[in-house]
Order: C-alpha cells, then structure tokens, then sequence
C-alpha cells in the first residue's frame, strides 16, 4: 500500500501531527465554506431575501436525511485507523469494499425518500408561505444528487482512516471550482434562481466523489478499491455499524433538532430567518478549526488505539481538547471583530445586519466550549467507545438547547434564541470532562499496561 502521504499518528510530536492532519481539512472547510458562502452571495445578488432565507432553511432537513450515512462514514474512518494501527492492510481492504457497496446501498433510497419527505418537513417547520416554493425546490433537487454526497464523504473517511488527510482538499479544489462556475452560470446567466445554486451543489459533490474514486484507485492500487460494488463483509459490516450507527443516529437526531429550532426562527418571520442564515457564514468560519483539529483526534485516538499506545492517548487527550479550545477562542474574537464587514457582503438591510451581528457575538465568544467537547468526544469514538459520547450529544441537544430555545423563546423574546448555545455547549463540554474523570472504562482503558 502506498504510504507516500500519510501520517502515522503513533509516533511524533503530538500536536505537530494533529495540525499537520488538521491543515488540510481547515484547507478544505474553507473551500467548502467558499462552496456555500458563493450560493449565498449569489442568491443574494441576484434574488431577493426569501430566496436567500429559503436557502438557508432547506440545508437543514438535507442534513437530517445525510447525516446518518455520514456519521457511518465516520465509523468506517474509525475503523480503517484502527486497522491502519495495528498494520492490518487485509482488514483496511475489506472495510473499504463494505463501504463501497454501502455507498450504493442507501444512496438512491435517500433520494427517493427525501424526495417525498421533504415536503411533510418543510411543513413541520412552519416555512413561510413567501418562502416555501424555493424551499421546497432547493430541498429536492439537492436530495437527488445524496448518492454523489454520501459517496465522497465515505471515500474521505476512508482516507483520513488510512492517515491521508490532503486528498479531500484536492478533490474539494476540483468541486468548488465548478461550483463557482455553474452558480454563476445557472443563477446569474440563465436565471435559475434557487434551482440553479442546487444543481451546481449536486453536480459537484458527483464530480468530487468521481475525482476521489480515481485518486484511490492510483494512489492505493493494493486496496483493490472499485467502482461498483462487489459485495458487503457481514462481520466487517457489523463492526461498522457497531461504531458508526450510532454515530450517524446522533447526527440525524441533531439536525433534526436543529429543524425544530428553526421552527421557532422562522416564527420570527423572514428578515430573522436571513439574517441567522448569515451569521452562519460568520460562525462556520470560526468552527473551521474545530472540525479540522476533531477529525484529526479521531484519527489519532484510532491509530493509537489499534497499535495499544494507550501512553501517546494519555497525553493526547489532555493536549488536544485544550489546543482546539485556545485555537477557536481565538478565531472566535477575530471574526467577532470583522462581523460587519463580512456580513455586509451577504446583505445591506440594516435589520438583518443587527440580527445577524447580535448572533455572532453570542456563539462566537463560547464556541471555545463546543471544541472542547468536540475534541474529547473524538478521542473516546476513536477507541470504539460510542455509547456515552452519543446519549451526551443527543442530551445536549434535546435536553438543554431545544427546552432552553423555548423557553427562553416563551419568557424572554424569540430575538434572544441565539444564548440556547452557550447554555448546551457548557452542558456538553462539562459531562465529557466528567467522563474522564469519573468512567470506569475510561480509567480502566487509560491504566492499562503497554
């Protein structure tokens, strides 16, 4: 197996090979948010507001008919750095043609599916009628292309499992080019408004899954990876499932809830709909570092795992949840200082533009928090350890955000949605914490001898 650009994780300065994990996908994320910032500013120019609010809204129920299969994705990633550890290539090529014949498995039924359902979901968030044909539209069309969504991002886990975080970015590279391209042409040329941003998304995930297909193939001619599926290991399926199921339920069930907190957003009526949508161009922005420092943990915690360094996970999971809160604090109050220029792109409406300023002063001074747990919550997957990292994501959400959300909708006003974060994420960061310190399997895993 070619190892020309992978990072062993189990030896090494520690930091130096998280970030150097990270880099690429902090590349990446900024090419992604550069993917959807662009259908916004497009939207934004040459739409009017409800266009741009119907956008925003319909991410939402795409995320919850995804997630689950990504978050499988995740447990293939976890499962193949496993491997990768303990030097089983035999193992690494037999996840990879599971996952394959996954892939095909589940992505036309979550077209078809998403296809029909998006409407009852859009209803269950009370769209506005001014906003609901776009939605609806935009919902759709992107549903259809959930096969080249879902491949792609199991093809990068698969990588980032094998240590290979740099290939994502150049597939990324490939796809935002042409969504660019196509944004400009479809929305601004011929006119297709909110169908137009869709098509180009869909089209380029397809062509971003084709590209890392091709890469595989070329770069891991020993994996024998393949286009079309040739069959699923049941016990390797097992395995995957065992990991990533519950991974990828806790992510549908997230979105979901964000779907019902966006019922209460959209009550507000649709300059604060456009207006929390852009905030979160400002916010992603901040939460780049997160993702980039957390997939790398995960990757990390699995090596390490597989190869029994339990000493090297020891002194990560100190070094990594606090490097990733310091790193996003500060990425925090650098965005909170440019807000206004940054939103200013997205809109001029002074109403908006308070809203949306207001929002990004509240998440942005407590996202730190987010990384923290985020960051120990990866090192406990990575070992396979998914159960508690799961009940304490849906908790977060479900017990804390969603019940504060409405009451702080009920008692203080809707404007003031926005401090349902912070109060969650101190939630989460603090029961992970407790983890550490109180888990008898945490501390068992932790004491044994090498």
């Amino acid at each position: 197996m070619n190892k020309a650009k992978k990072i062993d994780m189990t030896t090494g300065p520690i930091m130096k090979n998280i970030l150097l994990f990270a880099l690429p996908i902090v590349l990446g994320n900024i090419l992604q948010y550069l993917y959807t910032t662009v259908d916004t500013l497009v939207i934004g120019h040459y739409c009017d507001y409800t266009s741009l609010a119907a956008v925003g809204t319909s991410s939402q129920p795409v995320e919850v008919l995804l997630c689950i299969f990504l978050g499988i994705g995740t447990g293939v990633s976890i499962l193949i750095s496993q491997h990768t550890g303990a030097n089983d290539e035999k193992g690494v090529g037999i996840a990879c043609k599971t996952a394959i014949s996954f892939v095909y498995l589940c992505g036309i039924p979550v077209s078809v599916i998403g296809w029909f359902m998006a409407p009852v979901i859009l209803k269950f968030m009370d769209v506005p009628d001014d906003v609901w044909q776009d939605a609806l539209l935009y919902t759709r069309i992107v549903l259809c292309g959930a096969i080249g969504n879902i491949g792609y991002n199991m093809n990068a886990g698969i990588l980032r499992g094998l240590g290979d975080s740099k290939a994502s970015l150049y597939f990324l590279i490939v796809s935002t080019v042409v969504n660019i391209i196509l944004d400009v042409v479809l929305v601004g040329t011929f006119k297709f408004g909110v169908a137009g941003v869709a098509l180009a998304t869909g089209i380029a995930m397809f062509l971003a899954w084709v590209v890392s297909i091709v890469y595989i193939r070329l770069r891991y001619p020993g994996l024998g990876f393949t286009v079309l599926p040739r069959g699923i290991d049941k016990g390797e399926m097992k395995m995957i499932l065992t990991i990533g199921l519950p991974i990828g339920l806790n992510n549908s069930l997230f979105s979901f809830g964000h779907v019902a907190l966006q019922t209460l957003i959209n009550a507000q009526g649709s300059a604060f709909m456009a207006g929390w949508s852009i905030a979160g161009r400002v916010t992603g922005l901040a939460n780049m570092a997160i993702t980039g420092i957390s997939s790398a943990a995960t990757t990390y915690s699995g090596q390490n795992f597989g190869a029994g360094r339990i000493d090297r996970l020891k002194q990560g999971q100190i070094v990594i949840p606090f490097a990733n809160g310091a790193i996003t604090l500060g990425f925090g109050l650098f965005f909170v200082f440019l807000r206004f220029p940054i939103l200013s792109l997205f809109s001029q409406d002074p109403g908006v533009l308070a809203l949306a300023g207001r929002n990004v002063v509240i998440m942005l001074s407590c996202q730190w928090m987010y990384a923290v747990f985020n960051s120990i919550s990866c090192i406990v997957n990575g070992t396979g350890k998914v159960r508690y990292t799961t009940l304490i994501n849906l908790m977060m959400l479900w017990a804390v955000r969603i019940p504060s959300a409405y009451l702080i909708s009920r008692f203080i006003g809707g404007r003031h949605l926005m401090f349902c974060f912070p109060i969650s994420f101190g939630f989460g960061m603090l029961c992970m914490i407790a983890y550490y310190i109180f888990s008898p399997s945490w501390k068992k895993l932790m004491a044994t001898e090498l």
